[in-house]
Order: structure tokens, then C-alpha cells, then sequence
């Protein structure tokens, strides 16, 4: 059997090293270029590769293929599969083939990746044998391959999601959706939602989901829908059938088949209602697997934070800097709103996907004292808050506007990068531009 793997990032590469291992002809093929790190795993491998664009000769006669989710479907070379009839798969999907493991699967908008990293440390301090997989840790195909866990939590993105068929997670949970990569769903929503909710394909009344309760658009999606798999809903309040809530006193209460139990809210380690709900969905799915109460309440108090998700930098000169880069959509950027309680200037700004920034507006008017812009092109965010805050600036780089902030942040303020956008227009990546804040500030003279 031969195996064309399309993309020679993490996914790719583990692909290419299952494949192998299973006795399968590999390809690997990419329009860019292939890291060094990944050159040495392949040709220690001994997988044939190419970088630098795709030849159809050497790949059309594959029997397989393995997508990176980066590659849209519209890519003429994936279209040219797709005519032939030749299955396109995510490595996600070709890994769940080669091994029984239990499938602890989360996606949503907002809040995947803290619930997944949250997750796995729970289950990590339990003692259980757990991968990390999907957007995080590491390939999933090359764990499948060389390691062999007996549970797996995985972070999955739409674009994962559009190539699984077989998949079956044993735990779902989608935190909330909110419109995003609406350029890959032709602007639809319904197509982005129907992707988000491909993750409950193949479950059974053995299985669990969990997902926010108070979701408008999970809700609406749940309701047109038959499923079979047990659900375990989660919000701020208690409502019927919530599997997690606080009560009046700010005791958070986990309620699931296995295990009944509650932890004071105030002893969380993340802060803020949308890591309350990060703590709920990894607690519920924790909960599941018969771990013990009070290592779950334990993993919940010592998670430390992600970084570039409302990560504290430093304070200087009574200003305290938050990099919140991770936000690059506007939901996100109002639950990292949300947790601001002093007076906070607003770093906002790079490539818009079609923001709608009235979802921020009354926190922005509330809670923000100033906006500094930080893109190539500030003419959306200039346009719509100019009047509505008492300051706004125009920048160009990250020096320029951690200047700005600099200047306008007074002592017991607090200066927050959470930019609403994607980071491509002055960064490689949200990571490149968190770390880029982190340096500017550190680089920052205080006062003497």
C-alpha cells in the first residue's frame, strides 16, 4: 500500500513514521520548507520526501493520503485526489486506525487548548499512561507508533475534524463556538458548526459529551440533532441536567456518573469565568475515568497557566502586562476582557477575518481606559472605537505600541496584548508575537 502524506510539519512527519512502521510504501511531499528537524527524522527513516512544491507523478498513484490541516480542500492537488476517489484523511484519523486507546477529544472556538493541557495534567498526575495529541504535544502518529498510550487528550480544530470518518472519541467536549475561519467555510457558519460537530460522529450510548450549556449556537446545533452519547452540560449557574455548576456560595459542583464531588471556585488556579469553564469541561472529562477526587482538586489548584493565554509578563512602575496573544478572534478577547478588574489599556489589531467588534464594545467601554492599534493596516479598529474610549493610538510594531502603552498606562494599571486578529501581518505566528511582547516589555526602562 502507498501512503502520500501532503504537509511535513508535526502531523505529517508521524504520519510518514506510522505508515512505515506498518509496512506501507511512504511519500511525503510539501509546498514549503521542510524543517531541519524533520529532514533528520525522515531521512533517518529512510522516507523519500520533496520540499519546495508538489510532483502529482510521484504522488497520484497513492492508495492513501494524509492531509495537513493547513491544506485546504480546494488545493488543486487535493482536489486531484479527491476526483481519483483516493481517501484523505488527518493524521488524527489514520493514528485512531492502528490503535484501541481511549479518546479523550476536545474542540471548540475558545478555550481548547487550556482545557487540553488541563486535562492532561489531571490525568498525568493520576498516574494514568496519557498522550498529548493534535494541536498540542506531540503527533499523534509517531505516539501510535513509539510510544502506545493507553488514553490520549487531543486538540482539534475544525480542519482536523473535516477529514475524520471512523474516529470515535470516548469523551467529546466542545467549550463554546463562535465564528472563526469563516474564509475556509465560504463565509457560512453552519459549514464551520457542522465541522466543530463532527467530533460526536461514531459515538455511542457508552460515551460522553460535554459542552457549555449556555452556548447559543451549540445549543441550536444539539437540538436538530440525534445523540447517543451520554451528555454532560456545564455553566456558571445550575440549570436542569448541568453536570457542572457554582452555587451561591462559589463552590463549583461536578456531578457525573462516576464521581460526585466540588472544589471552592476561588481555589482554581486560572482565573476568570472562561477558565471556570476550562476547569469544568477538564474536570467532567477527568471525572470519567475514575480518578480519585481529590487528585482532580489537587491537578485543578497547581495547573499553571499557557503561555500567550492571558500569561502574566511583569509589572513595571505599577503596571502590570498581560500577554493574552492566543486571542485572535473576538469571543476571546471578551472572556480575557472579562477578567480585567483594574483599568486596562488594550493592545488590538493585525489581520482581520471579518471581525465583528460590537461583541466587545460594552466591556471595551467599561473596562478600557485606552486602545493602542498594532497593525499594518488600523483603519477597521480606528474606525469603529475612535469616541469610545478616552485614548487611541496608531502603531505599526510591536515596539511602537508597548511605547504607547508605556505612555499612557499610569500605576495600578493593566496593559493587555489581546489582539482579536490573526498575528500574519507583522508576525510568523500569535506565538511569534506573544514572545515579541514579552521581550518589548522586558526591555521597558522603569521609572526611577
Amino acid at each position: 500500500m502507498k501512503l502520500a502524506v501532503l504537509g511535513a510539519g508535526e502531523s505529517g512527519v508521524g504520519a510518514a513514521v506510522l505508515g512505515k512502521t506498518k509496512g506501507m510504501e511512504v511519500m511525503v511531499s510539501d509546498a514549503g520548507t521542510i524543517q531541519p528537524k524533520y529532514i533528520e527524522m525522515l531521512e533517518a527513516e529512510q522516507i523519500p520526501y520533496e520540499q519546495g512544491g508538489h510532483t502529482p507523478e510521484l504522488l497520484l498513484d497513492a492508495d492513501i493520503v494524509v492531509k495537513s490541516p493547513g491544506i485546504p480542500p480546494t488545493a488543486p492537488l487535493v482536489k486531484a485526489f479527491a476526483d481519483k476517489g483516493t481517501p484523505i484523511l488527518s493524521e488524527i484519523e489514520f493514528a485512531g486506525r492502528y490503535t484501541d486507546a481511549k479518546m479523550i477529544c476536545i474542540t471548540g472556538s475558545n478555550g481548547k487548548t487550556t482545557t487540553t493541557l488541563l486535562t492532561y495534567h489531571i490525568l498525568k498526575q493520576a498516574g494514568l499512561n496519557v498522550g498529548l495529541a493534535g494541536n498540542v504535544g506531540k503527533s499523534m502518529a509517531l505516539q501510535v507508533a513509539r510510544e502506545k498510550h493507553d488514553v490520549y487528550v487531543i486538540e482539534l480544530s475544525s480542519f482536523q475534524l473535516e477529514n475524520m470518518y471512523d474516529f470515535r472519541a470516548r469523551v467529546a467536549v466542545i467549550t463554546n463556538i463562535t465564528p472563526d475561519h469563516l474564509d475556509r467555510y465560504d463565509h457560512k457558519m453552519e459549514n464551520y458548526v457542522a465541522a466543530k460537530f463532527r467530533i460526536l460522529q461514531n459515538q455511542g450510548p457508552d460515551d460522553y459529551f460535554i459542552y457549555w450549556q449556555d452556548d447559543p449556537v451549540v445549543t441550536a446545533q444539539i437540538r436538530n440533532m440525534q445523540i447517543e452519547a451520554k451528555e454532560l452540560p456545564f455553566g456558571e449557574h445550575k440549570e436542569e441536567g448541568s453536570a457542572a455548576y457554582v452555587d451561591d456560595r462559589g463552590i463549583v459542583h461536578f456531578e457525573t456518573p462516576m464521581e460526585v464531588w466540588d472544589i471552592p471556585r476561588d481555589k482554581l488556579s486560572l482565573t476568570g469565568l472562561h477558565n471556570l469553564y476550562n476547569s469544568m469541561a477538564a474536570g467532567l472529562s477527568a471525572s470519567l475515568f475514575n480518578i480519585k477526587k481529590e487528585t482532580i482538586r489537587h491537578a485543578l489548584e497547581d495547573f499553571e497557566a499557557v503561555e500567550h493565554r492571558l500569561e502574566y509578563v511583569d509589572t513595571i512602575d505599577g503596571v502590570r502586562y498581560i500577554n493574552d496573544s492566543k486571542a485572535t478572534n473576538v469571543n476571546s478577547t471578551w472572556y480575557a476582557l472579562e477578567s480585567m478588574t483594574t483599568p486596562t489599556v488594550l493592545i488590538l489589531g493585525g489581520k482581520d477575518k471579518g471581525n465583528d467588534y460590537s461583541e466587545i464594545e460594552e466591556l471595551v467601554r467599561n473596562k478600557v481606559k485606552a486602545i493602542v492599534c498594532m497593525g499594518v493596516d488600523n483603519k477597521k479598529l480606528l474606525d469603529f472605537f475612535t469616541g469610545k474610549v478616552p485614548e487611541i493610538r496608531d502603531t505599526h510594531s510591536i515596539e511602537e505600541a508597548v511605547k504607547a502603552c508605556a505612555e499612557i498606562a499610569s500605576a495600578g494599571d493593566t496593559v493587555l496584548l489581546s489582539p482579536c486578529c490573526a498575528s500574519f501581518d507583522l508576525f510568523s505566528s500569535y506565538e511569534d508575537r506573544g514572545r515579541q511582547f514579552k521581550q518589548q516589555v522586558k526591555d521597558l526602562t522603569p521609572n526611577t
